[in-house]
């Protein structure tokens, strides 16, 4: 499995992406089966070392803008991304999964959380910190051995 997380670390909340691979990096390790990915603000440049990796499955973790509070963490089909504000990449992220999914057989799961604050120079937001920490304690109580 791939972990691509996605954000500008200068846009608040924008930069949850880039602090979960910071947090998620070191507790996987050199894992076999999981792979962290921090693909920032560029994330199509990443794909080959994604397609080197033959996962059966990506995780993207990024900031969506669906309506919530900030903090909000949901599950998206790719499906439904048409239907959410994903605005911050060079490349829309629908283009990306179908680019990838086109000489790969994987299967996408987008993990959205609701940005606050999304302006140049801000921090994470409190309720998005708090989302994170969650984010990290769901993947050491259920994936990671210690």
């Amino acid at each position: 499995m791939i972990i691509l997380t996605m954000g500008n670390e200068l846009r608040g909340d924008d930069g949850l992406g880039p602090c979960i691979a910071q947090k998620l990096s070191p507790l996987i390790g050199d894992s076999p089966s999981t792979v962290v990915i921090d693909g920032g603000a560029v994330p199509e440049n990443f794909t080959g070392a994604i397609r080197k990796e033959k996962p059966s499955h990506i995780l993207i973790i990024d900031a969506v803008d669906m309506g919530e509070l900030p903090g909000h963490i949901r599950i998206i089909k790719t499906e439904e991304i048409a239907n959410y504000n994903i605005s911050t990449h060079a490349m829309p992220l629908s283009f990306l999964i179908k680019y990838m999914q086109s000489d790969m057989d994987v299967e996408v799961v987008i993990l959205g959380l609701q940005p606050g604050k999304m302006e140049i120079g801000s921090k994470i937001s409190k309720e998005v910190k708090k989302s994170i920490d969650n984010i990290i304690n769901f993947f050491k109580s259920n994936y990671l051995v210690n």
